[in-house]
C-alpha cells in the first residue's frame, strides 16, 4: 500500500469523511476526469487514475481501516 500518498486529499475529503461523502466525491471527480470526457488530455487521465486508486483504498471500510492504521 502506498502510504506516502494522501488519498483523502486526492479525493478532496477530510479523514473523518463518511463512506457516503467519499463515494460522492469520487463519483463527481470520476465523471469530471473520465477519459471519455477529456480525450487527449493526459493530465486529466493521470488525475482520473489517482482518484480511482484513492477510492480503491478508502472506498472500502476494511482497506480504509488498514490504510489509516498504517499511516499513524
Amino acid at each position: 500500500m502506498k502510504l506516502e500518498k494522501d488519498f483523502y486529499k486526492t479525493l478532496g475529503v477530510s479523514k473523518s469523511a463518511t463512506a457516503d461523502e467519499i463515494k460522492k466525491a469520487y463519483r463527481k471527480l470520476a465523471k469530471e476526469l473520465h477519459p471519455d470526457a477529456n480525450q487527449n488530455d493526459a493530465k486529466a487521465e493521470e488525475r482520473f487514475k489517482a482518484v480511482s486508486e484513492a477510492y480503491d483504498v478508502v472506498g472500502s471500510d476494511a482497506s480504509r481501516k488498514e490504510y489509516d492504521e498504517a499511516r499513524e
